[in-house]
């Protein structure tokens, strides 16, 4: 199976910031999940967005979290033009940094020295 094929998950339904959690901790590298479909920007916003505030307090939170993902390197986030006012925002899974253990023998031979 070639590596370079993205396994794309698009939700049935809408996610919130935890949910978006969760599949980071669960994804392959590579993995692409659509944690939002529309116009961010506006349907976050509770003044000029035509969702109600509830609906645009989760896309919020989630918009957040998703750009915390990316600053720790957990995502690349990016975003796909559908149409007019509508995109695809998209959290592709990085691959995850491995922690090399270091045994207690090692560390007090490494302190002696």
């Amino acid at each position: 199976m070639p590596t370079n094929i993205l396994h794309f998950t698009r939700p049935v339904a809408p996610i919130n910031e935890i949910e978006l959690y969760a599949w980071i901790a669960q994804a392959d590298d590579g993995d692409v999940l659509e944690y939002h479909r529309g116009a961010l920007a506006i349907d976050r916003d509770k003044v000029i967005s035509k969702l109600d505030e509830a609906e645009c307090e989760r896309i919020g939170q989630l918009a957040d979290g998703a750009f915390r993902a990316s600053e720790q390197e957990l995502v690349h986030l990016v975003q796909r033009r559908l149409g007019p006012d509508c995109f695809s925002y998209l959290a592709i899974a990085r691959p995850k940094l491995r922690q090399e253990r270091v045994s207690l023998s090692q560390l007090l031979t490494q302190e002696a020295a």
